[in-house]
């Protein structure tokens, strides 16, 4: 296999562990915490959980191991997309794995939960590990977005696990994911299976968090990867001092990136979509939001800018969830068949305003035709309107322009608007692990065999203090039921993991509240560069500016 220099390099690097993970196996023993709730819907959450819920938040201290030895054959599983780091978590479950007994087996099953179903997997060795060390990606065994969730494919992964002797399965995602290893660990459980589950926190999207998962694992990295970017179309932009660019980065549940991302690079306007959903902010009020930064930077001359913008923002603005939940009706059944029927888009168009109501009209009325037909065309396998397909950076520098047209009418803006459109996702998704992720993903991955030997299921791995060095960084582990609340999927009440939102009175967002009018006429930008691997630590081992600034660093 052809590899870079700087894969053979990172293929090298040792990562570092939290201090009590350090002094080797024999001696990490386990504290036990309070016991546990859910987040809310208690009885609800309990019910469904019998066997797994209410259990104790462990930490692993220095001390006399204390668990029972026995020969581990352990199963691990990529689910969902990808994160930076994904191959880490792996080599550092099969690393405890084999220092506790080399007798121990790792086994990976193919393209996430099916390969469990299927039967489909791989034995690891230490040639196949060692050549996906610290790199991007979850080609190791690939990822898949299949649930667990019927009664067979739960007897087909009771019957996979009986023919490999397993004794317990990790499973790397994000909140679906880890929800899933919760019903899987509760079903093995219920049937006393003597298989164990442990989870692991994965999400660019950086919404698996809270007060004890601080960071979910690949976001440090991929904002990097965003953030290089977006300073270098920044730098750009103060190069030729033409054009304004509309950047869209991934997040579609929350704006944790795109917040993030402006902490690190100060661009002139951010949207956080939580902050237009708590302001019930119209499509109209943001793109005079931000047609005020580029008039008032046209004034100084400065006729370029950046503006970021969260993947998710229109399913934030009020009147446009309103304007979408009434398409999803207006098409509902044969209507649809009615809509593809008329031969032209005017004719469409009016059955469209005989459908909707005068205010969702309006808002329909105002939105670039590309985007209007994109509603109507675009639909996903329920019949409902794909909204993550949407260009909102192009939806807004179209609105910005009409609004600029207007004024240029009137007389109040004399500028020149040239937008360029960006979109920043899979960009970050498999890019080499920064050091931060590199060593909290090895963290994980030795954490969850901990917990696996200490006998725990339905836990996630748990990493904490993770804004101080890696040596003073604190490992254990949280049901993961603690995590839950029920929420109405496809019609039915579901238990699932919380998202976490951008919380508008936390540090992160207050500090960029207090400097974003500055940034918005003022050319203030960073430029952060490439991700470092070699240097200072300051430079190389820095975690997330949220981080920072949520623990008052």
């Amino acid at each position: 296999m052809n590899i870079s220099p700087l894969q053979k390099q990172r293929l090298q690097y040792t990562p570092k562990l939290p201090g009590m993970l350090r002094a080797g196996i024999a001696e990490i023993s386990v504290k036990e915490g309070e016991p546990t709730t859910s987040v809310a819907d208690q009885e609800k959450i309990a019910a469904l959980f019998p066997n797994t819920y209410g259990k104790n938040e462990i930490t692993f201290v220095k001390g006399t191991n204390t668990s029972t030895p026995k020969k581990q054959v352990v199963g691990v599983i990529l689910s969902g997309g990808q994160a930076p780091g994904g191959h880490n978590v792996i080599c550092g479950l099969y690393d405890a794995l084999k220092a506790t007994n080399k007798d121990n087996v790792l086994l990976g099953f193919k393209n996430g939960p099916a390969g469990l179903v299927n039967d489909d997997c791989v034995e690891f060795t230490d040639e196949f590990i060692d050549a996906y060390r610290n790199t991007g990606g979850f080609d190791i065994i690939g990822s898949g977005r299949t649930k667990i969730e019927t009664e067979a494919q739960f007897e087909a992964s009771a019957k996979t696990a009986k023919n490999h002797d397993l004794t317990a399965v990790v499973i790397i995602g994000g909140d679906d994911s880890n929800t899933n290893a919760a019903v899987l660990a509760e079903y093995f459980a219920a049937h006393d299976l003597g298989i164990q589950v442990i989870g692991c926190p994965k999400t660019i999207d950086g919404d698996l968090k809270n007060d004890d998962i601080e960071c979910s694992f690949g976001f440090d990295t991929a904002t990097k990867t965003f953030a290089e970017l977006i300073g270098n179309i920044e730098r750009d932009a103060n190069s030729a001092k033409k054009y304004w660019h509309f950047i869209k980065v991934m997040g579609r549940s929350a704006s944790h990136v795109a917040l993030e991302c402006a902490l690190k690079t100060q661009p002139n306007i951010c949207l956080i979509g939580e902050e237009v959903a708590a302001k019930k902010m119209s499509l109209s009020q943001i793109a005079d939001y931000i047609a005020d930064s580029v008039a008032d930077r046209a004034a100084k001359g400065m006729n370029f800018g950046v503006a970021i913008i969260p993947e998710g923002i229109v399913e934030f603005v009020p009147e446009f969830s309103t304007l979408i939940a009434e398409i999803n009706e207006l098409l509902a059944g044969e209507k649809t068949a009615q809509f593809n029927a008329l031969p032209t888009w005017d004719e469409k168009k009016t059955f469209i305003k005989n459908g909707l109501t005068t205010d969702s009209y309006a808002v329909f009325d105002i939105l670039p035709e590309g985007i209007q037909k994109q509603l109507f065309l675009e639909r996903d396998p329920h019949g409902n309107v794909q909204v993550s397909l949407i260009e909102s950076e192009k939806l807004f520098s179209e609105l910005v322009a009409n609004k600029l047209a207007q004024r240029k009418a009137n007389g109040t803006y004399n500028g020149s608007f040239k937008p360029q459109h960006h979109f920043f996702g899979y960009e970050g998704r498999c890019a080499f692990p920064s050091n931060f992720d590199a060593d909290y993903c090895y963290s994980l991955g030795y954490n969850a065999f901990m917990l696996i030997q200490y006998g725990y299921t339905g836990y996630l791995s748990k990493i904490s203090n993770l804004s101080k060095p890696a040596d003073q960084w604190v490992a254990g582990g949280m049901p993961i039921t603690k995590m839950m609340n029920i929420e109405r999927r496809n019609g039915e009440d579901k238990p699932v993991i919380r998202k976490a939102l951008v919380e508008l009175d936390g540090k992160p967002f207050k500090y960029f509240e207090a400097h974003r009018d500055t940034w918005a006429v003022e050319t203030d930008y960073i430029y952060p560069g490439a991700i470092q691997y070699y240097g200072p630590s300051d430079v190389c081992d820095q975690t997330t500016v949220t981080l920072a600034l949520e623990k008052g660093e």
